[in-house]
């Protein structure tokens, strides 16, 4: 299974996005989305599921606050990271029990394992920000392993 992971767009779908996850059977976005046309555009490459970031409207039709799903065999959960002020792969895993945490909020890509477990930042897709270069990942799934690599923009 082919996931697309973006975060952080900001009302701003890049170009690149399309070629970057060409091919993905979904795609999770981690919140700031910024613009409704951002998922709708999404859409025409995958079915989309996106939470609500600290800029987005919690009551935002289509965003949640968590997204928690089974892909194979893996527990996956989406979250912006905002509630933990500044999310890192540790505080995230203490939080939350899933195998893959996918989080944004501070813009730069990790890919982080704990044992078993894997935290994922894709980084900002959106607006460029703190001399950060654009990103979105790719995260492949066979049964209960998980691999993910940054796409650069």
């Amino acid at each position: 299974m082919l996931i697309g992971l973006i975060s952080d767009t900001h009302g701003l779908l890049r170009p690149e996005v399309f070629e970057a996850l060409a091919g993905v059977e979904l795609i999770l976005h981690a919140g700031d989305v910024g613009s409704r046309s951002v998922l709708t555009e999404l859409r025409a490459i995958a079915p989309v599921r996106a939470v609500f970031g600290n800029t987005d409207s919690p009551g935002e039709p289509g965003l949640v606050r968590n997204i928690e799903l089974d892909l194979e065999q893996l527990s996956v959960l989406v979250t912006h990271g905002h509630e933990l002020g500044s999310p890192t792969p540790g505080g995230l895993l203490a939080r939350y029990e899933a195998d893959v945490i996918v989080f944004g909020h501070t813009h730069k890509p990790v890919i982080e394992r704990a044992g078993t477990r894997l935290v994922v930042n894709p980084g900002a897709a959106g607006p460029r920000r703190f001399k950060l270069k654009a990103s979105v990942a790719r995260m492949t799934i066979v049964g209960a392993d998980a691999d993910v690599d940054i796409v650069w923009l």
